[in-house]
């Protein structure tokens, strides 16, 4: 196990001013666009988990769609495929709150070591099953809700890490590194398991997950002890966390906007219908809608350079929202296939920016004995959300047509901005240099 100077690297609780990150002097405007990578070269710890986490998302993306095909083959069914979502997201919404708790009260990176053993036990499980063709939905069923119970257990502590890994003026950079991270493997993931299972089946795409988690249980290992800081007395509770966050204006807003994006700006539930109606498509070009989203997060995430150097975090994240949100009603106002993947892909570019900054704020603003409880919210967010906001484009596409719930959701979503700019003007203030919740 080693120690890493960055441990001690200033976090919102002793410093009261946090520097933006300034781009090295005389590099060329295009080196100075390219994301950060010195959170990568200059902390081991962190350069550790971030490469053993871009492994295992991809991992577990070839999981995911081993999953649904292996589901579909045994049915022949559409509604039993699309259970998958729903066994997953019961634990996801239930665990992920329970588990920002206790990641507020026991050692984070032993936290981080079981969910990681958990996973990676799981794609054992599941590849014994394919290889002994049990074809059996229900297992299938079990091993994606235990699976989800193991991520939102282990993800709150893995993100409350972050703080604790890296200087506080390097974490929008090392948040945009875990986007590009997070979107290889939604990029990558998917089709590296469609390679994989058409050549090799299912079991091959499971045992490729087992393997890569490898890395993260490593990285997980060589980390010294990551036990909260702050005065805890009994248990943590998600009570706790929630009046926190009902407490301090500057969080609570940017909750507040990422669900408004999603709620309202969110019209995957739509791709389908879209892919007919627009432009007279059909399964593949779904699939091109589904990704395109993902390849602009992708890229934005890329070309994030820039990030450490905002310190208006507040109008950056109002800013990406009402960008996701015009580009969302354009997608749906503009039927061309190719301006249309350009507006998606802009929209998930402007997420990016979003999902940094407000991850860089929850880090830095939020006392490290209180960021494990509001990852566990956070979870439940992200989780909820999109499905909240597949509900509410599909009754409204029901009451009119697509176009209309595009159009109609992505403007909603600018309206919700305004109306947040509105009745918290403070937020349009809040200055990464002093940090307030």
């Amino acid at each position: 196990m080693t120690t890493n100077q960055s441990l001690d690297a200033p976090t919102a609780e002793s410093v009261p001013a946090v520097p933006a990150s300034p781009a090295p002097p005389g590099l060329p405007w295009y080196r100075r666009a390219f994301a950060d990578l010195s959170p990568l070269r200059e902390h081991p710890d962190y350069r550790r988990v971030w490469s053993g986490q871009a492994v295992s998302s991809v991992g577990q993306q070839m999981t995911a769609v081993a999953v649904s095909v292996q589901v579909y083959d045994l049915t022949g069914s559409a509604f039993a495929t699309g259970l998958v979502g729903l066994f997953s997201l019961v634990p996801l919404v239930a665990f992920g709150l329970y588990g920002g708790a206790i990641a507020d009260t026991v050692d984070r990176r032993k936290l981080g070591l079981i969910g990681s053993a958990g996973l990676a036990a799981v794609s054992a499980v599941l590849a014994a099953q394919a290889l002994a063709g049990l074809g059996l939905v229900a297992v299938l069923y079990a091993a994606v809700a235990v699976q989800a119970g193991f991520f939102a257990l282990s993800s709150p502590a893995r993100s409350a890490m972050i703080p604790r890994l890296v200087p506080a003026r390097q974490l929008p950079a090392a948040n945009a590194l875990n986007t590009v991270s997070m979107n290889l493997g939604l990029t990558v993931g998917p089709m590296l398991g469609g390679v994989l299972i058409g050549a090799f089946g299912a079991q091959a795409a499971y045992l490729v997950d087992t393997v890569a988690f490898t890395g993260t249980l490593y990285a997980m290992w060589r980390l010294p002890a990551m036990r909260p800081h702050g005065e805890r007395k009994g248990r943590a509770s998600v009570l706790d966390g929630l009046r926190f966050l009902r407490e301090q204006p500057n969080l609570r807003t940017s909750f507040l906007a990422d669900l408004a994006a999603m709620i309202f700006g969110m019209p995957r539930a739509l791709f389908p219908a879209i892919a007919v109606t627009f432009y007279a498509g059909d399964a593949r070009t779904v699939g091109l809608l589904v990704s395109a989203p993902a390849v602009g997060a992708l890229i934005g995430a890329l070309f994030s350079g820039w990030v450490g150097r905002v310190h208006r975090q507040g109008v950056a994240i109002l800013a990406a929202v009402s960008a996701w949100g015009l580009a969302i009603a354009a997608f749906g106002a503009l039927h061309n296939l190719w301006l249309g993947l350009l507006l998606l892909a802009v929209a998930g570019c402007a997420d990016t920016v979003s999902m940094i900054f407000r991850n860089t704020m929850m880090q830095v603003a939020a006392p490290d004995e209180m960021r494990g409880r509001l990852q566990g919210i956070f979870i439940v967010v992200v989780a909820g959300g999109p499905r909240l906001g597949d509900f509410e484009s599909g009754a409204v596409a029901a009451l009119s047509n697509p176009a209309t719930s595009v159009i109609t959701g992505g403007l909603a979503c600018v309206a919700c901005v305004l109306l947040l700019a509105a009745r918290r003007p403070a937020f349009l203030t809040y200055d990464a240099r002093r940090p307030t919740p």
